[in-house]
């Protein structure tokens, strides 16, 4: 339910932060690099940016590297930060023992905002996942393999409402999707299904200091009610957060929580304080304005969380996958459009 910060140092040591229920460790995923401009991808980095390597190949073109087992090649592309954790054999070693199982890459998403890029691709059974991350002139800067796990049951049982996009305008995905690559929700039956969403204009979520909320262009934006419903829970005293500073003892901040019936509840979480227009009993129709994106809660930059469970409580029930008008899927790194 929220944007993550995830910084590798070397293959398989990595550091995450996340917004997640507060009695619980950051579920393993993906970077945020929707927060800062420079090679750290963090919401509070200075602006200024690093020495980075010319590097050569492509994302698609270090995956085909590692099948044809160039590892000098792919060693030459790590960020210095990164060959200072391993040499090249060690690199070779790790490589080695990840490609036993591997024919071919599938590419699954990739998402590229603030001068980053996030690129994750699946082996041929789809129960191997490989994601990396790459600078803006195509530096690795963190290389890791995951098993993947599938819950195709869940995966085919949608909600029986069909539901309208929450917002105005044409907005950014930057967590979504049906496997842990893509959506690092899924491994958490509470949020398994859940969105996050940012706005991005000309490859940037934020002009301006990103430190300050004003600066991100999804913050203020309106949020409305994505079918109708009685309105069951909200929040709306939690202080939104500086970018790149998180409240996990308040993991989904201000919030929404609307029952539309058949024992769905949809939450619209991190909003504005003091934003929210609905109070709890309320009856809601499609499309009303319940609040504004903030920045609240465990969240490092403004944005949306939206997900539908069984249960008000958002972390006793079980996420469902939403049906969205038009058919529409909300997948990482593309841009939809209400």
């Amino acid at each position: 339910m929220k944007i993550k910060l995830f910084t590798a140092l070397a293959l398989t040591a990595v550091v995450l932060t996340g917004c997640g229920n507060g009695d619980k460790k950051p579920e393993a995923g993906p970077p945020a690099e929707s927060a800062g401009k420079a090679g750290s991808n963090t919401p509070g980095n200075s602006g200024t940016k690093p020495d980075i390597l010319e590097a050569k190949l492509n994302a698609q073109q270090v995956a085909q590297a590692l099948l044809d087992g160039d590892y000098p090649k792919i060693y030459e592309q790590l960020s210095e930060a990164f060959k200072q954790q391993l040499t090249l054999a060690e690199l070779e070693t790790e490589l080695k023992k990840i490609m036993v199982s591997v024919e071919s890459w599938k590419p699954e998403s990739k998402l590229s905002v603030n001068e980053g890029q996030y690129v994750t691709f699946t082996n041929q059974d789809q129960k191997l996942g490989l994601i990396f991350t790459m600078g803006e002139k195509n530096e690795i800067t963190m290389l890791q393999a995951i098993p993947l796990q599938s819950f195709p049951e869940t995966d085919s049982s949608p909600t029986k409402r069909v539901y309208s996009l929450p917002f105005k305008g044409e907005w950014f995905v930057y967590w979504g999707g049906e496997n842990v690559l893509a959506n690092y929700h899924y491994e958490e039956e509470t949020q398994r299904y859940a969105s996050d969403m940012i706005q991005v204009k000309d490859g940037y979520s934020y002009n301006g200091d990103p430190k300050i909320n004003e600066s991100y262009y999804a913050f203020g934006e309106e949020i409305s009610a994505p079918q109708d419903g009685k309105v069951v829970e909200i929040v709306n005293d939690i202080d939104d957060n500086i970018p790149g500073q998180m409240n996990p003892d308040q993991p989904a901040g201000n919030v929404v929580v609307i029952d539309h019936g058949n024992g769905e509840y949809s939450f619209l979480a991190h909003l504005k304080k003091g934003s929210v227009t609905v109070k709890a009993g309320d009856k809601v129709a499609k499309g009303d304005t319940v609040g504004q994106c903030g920045n609240s809660g465990n969240s490092s930059e403004p944005h949306l969380h939206v997900q539908v469970s069984d249960n008000q409580d958002l972390f006793s029930g079980k996420s469902i996958r939403m049906q969205w008008e038009n058919d529409i899927r909300l997948h990482q790194g593309e841009s939809v459009k209400c």
